[in-house]
């Protein structure tokens, strides 16, 4: 706090006799902004009076209402933390229009830390309205049908990855654009307020120096993607050790305390350590994140697998790592030892298969494939047992055509023309989503590891729910009239694994078959599983149109459930893709008839 105590009175903003600019250092041709402090020139206490009075003059300018994006990590925390301090000096008059905390809550964060942000936002609101101040909290969710566990255990998309990465919009960027776009609608205008810094990484830093360019006032850049928005970047010039030293100087002005924030980093760092920042050559504990637990777009779950490591207190969470590892597509790695240096495999796969969280799941691959759980692992195949041979929307199925570099070039980059060396039985499929049983076991060891958490954890995770209800009812809604599966498998499993029986209404009886009628229906197909869906699919079409007034479409659905299942088998479908998809080779000049594609990459061709 400023040692004159004038300074912190509510007074308007004085015009008269601005602070000093804070001035950075000359731009190099490769900056490298993390290597000098944005208190180095000036002092502490005079970059934040006068980023606290650049705050107070924006906020007066007019009456365009502020958002401002809150994670609870240590960078959005600074940045709210100043916004707040700076505001609560302003005389209560002055508080002419609301601002927004928003926080996006994917309902797969790290549970530590999303009840951390929750209990925060409470905090948050009761100071505000305790003190009279324009802060509005907002915990934003995604709608249930975008939700992670809908996705994945209802309509049975692959565990998400670089090339198909499904999850970021619909978990954080709809939740959040569609708060905003409301804002913007009903204001016709609204700022953004984010903790973006230069020094996260050069690619950060660039992309900031080209907004910038773009400003259409002192400090505000229009969204690129968010139309009537512009955003205000604060602590745009802090390093990672700015912001923590600000954190702890500082007291957190709405109630929380910084030092639990600090503490939650250093769990959630690789060696437990998080030593006091007293020099430039004192290395920081923050570069840390906290992210979704079920990530698989990094390899590992770095903060997660740390917390549990160093706090005895956090291995009730051990179940949420072998079920984030059996979601993971990748195979098994190598590490090396931090104290000997020696190379040794990680065998985070397999132990998540045989532990109890993924027992269910280990038995079905072992079933459907006629192979160990360690082959599996060994030759990373054991994911193509768990989805499907066609695609998810047309029942396709898709070749991935060998492709090699040609001799010419497009913008500096390879031409790619089909791999002709390759013979056309060992093209790969590219498999669709995952099939019915194995979402069964998805769901089945989801709820396990709920169970166990719940068994295992402190009081405050007794009830957690790693699934919420509306998610299990449109899953259920799912499987039962979208896919057709008309065993209505949930309420089973649930009760299963729960011990309780579902919570869920009963379904009507125009959309399910009775267990003897499955039952039978399986003794009649017996092996021939795709003769079994194309019956089920046909009765369930059969089912849903029985009470209809308008039948329009149904020829259509007909043609496509025929055409999804007509196959003798999984391997009959794959050779006829094969040979369809080599008639396609530009190098034959037989007809590519029947075969199309639905994919900008020339290497994918589909029937």
């Amino acid at each position: 706090m400023p040692a004159n105590k004038s300074a912190a009175k509510k007074t308007a903003p004085s015009h008269d006799t601005p602070a000093a600019p804070v001035t950075e250092a000359p731009v190099k041709a490769e900056p490298n902004y993390a290597e000098a402090s944005a208190f180095k020139s000036h002092g502490f206490e005079r970059v934040i009076d006068h980023l606290e009075q650049e705050v107070q003059e924006l906020y007066a300018l007019d009456n365009v209402p502020w958002i401002i994006g809150y994670s609870g990590g240590k960078d959005s925390t600074a940045v709210l933390q100043l916004i707040w301090s700076a505001i609560e000096k302003l005389p209560a008059e002055q508080y002419r229009k609301p601002i927004h905390v928003i926080s996006t809550d994917t309902l797969v964060e790290n549970p530590i830390v999303s009840a951390w942000v929750a209990n925060s936002l409470e905090v948050m609101r009761k100071a505000a309205e305790a003190k009279g101040l324009p802060f509005k909290p907002h915990r934003l969710t995604p709608a249930v049908e975008d939700s992670f566990w809908v996705n994945l255990l209802g309509k049975g998309y692959p565990a998400p990855r670089h090339k198909f990465r499904w999850c970021t919009e619909r978990l954080k960027i709809r939740p959040s654009n569609g708060f905003i776009t409301d804002v913007v609608t009903k204001n016709g205008e609204a700022i953004l307020l984010l903790g973006a810094r230069k020094s996260e990484s050069n690619a950060r830093a660039k992309v900031m120096k080209r907004n910038a360019q773009y400003r259409v006032r002192d400090r505000l850049s229009p969204s690129a993607t968010l139309a009537g928005c512009l955003i205000y970047t604060p602590v745009e010039a802090w390093t990672n050790d700015d912001v923590w030293f600000y954190l702890m100087q500082r007291k957190n002005p709405w109630g929380y305390n910084n030092r639990d924030l600090l503490g939650m980093y250093a769990g959630a760092s690789a060696d437990g350590e998080c030593p006091l920042v007293v020099d430039d050559s004192t290395p920081s504990c923050g570069d840390s994140r906290f992210g979704c637990w079920v990530c698989t777009l990094v390899e590992k779950d770095k903060s997660m697998t740390a917390m549990v490591q160093n706090d005895a207190e956090m291995e009730w969470m051990q179940p949420l790592l072998e079920l984030r590892n059996l979601i993971d597509f990748r195979e098994d790695s190598f590490a090396k030892d931090r104290i000997t240096g020696e190379t040794r495999e990680v065998h985070t796969k397999r132990e998540a298969f045989q532990s109890p969280v993924g027992e269910a799941l280990g038995k079905f691959l072992t079933r459907v494939s006629g192979r160990t759980i360690d082959d599996l692992v060994r030759d990373r195949d054991w994911e193509r047992y768990l989805r499907d041979f066609r695609r998810l929307n047309t029942g396709n199925v898709q070749i991935n055509m060998p492709m090699t570099k040609a001799g010419t070039k497009t913008n500096g980059k390879h031409d790619m023309i089909p791999d002709l060396s390759v013979s056309a039985d060992d093209w790969r499929e590219i498999r669709g989503p995952y099939v019915q049983e194995a979402r069964e076991c998805w769901l089945r060891a989801l709820l396990t590891a709920q169970m166990a958490v719940r068994r295992l954890g402190p009081d405050d995770v007794k009830n957690i729910e790693l699934i919420t209800f509306p998610e299990l009812e449109e899953i259920r809604r799912i499987w039962v009239v979208d896919k057709r599966e008309l065993e209505d498998r949930l309420p089973v499993i649930y009760q299963d694994v729960v011990g309780e029986p579902y919570p869920g209404r009963q379904l009507d009886d125009n959309l399910v078959l009775g267990q003897d009628e499955m039952r039978e229906l399986t003794e009649i197909c017996g092996t021939d599983s795709l003769h079994y869906q194309l019956t089920r699919d046909l009765l369930g079409m059969t089912i849903q149109q029985r009470n209809s007034a308008r039948r329009s479409g149904v020829f259509d659905q007909i043609e496509k459930t025929l055409k999804r299942s007509f196959y003798d088998n999984e391997e009959d479908a794959l050779q006829r893709a094969r040979q369809m998809a080599s008639q396609k080779n530009p190098s034959s000049k037989k007809s590519a008839t029947g075969v199309s594609s639905d994919s900008s990459d020339p290497s994918q061709l589909t029937i």
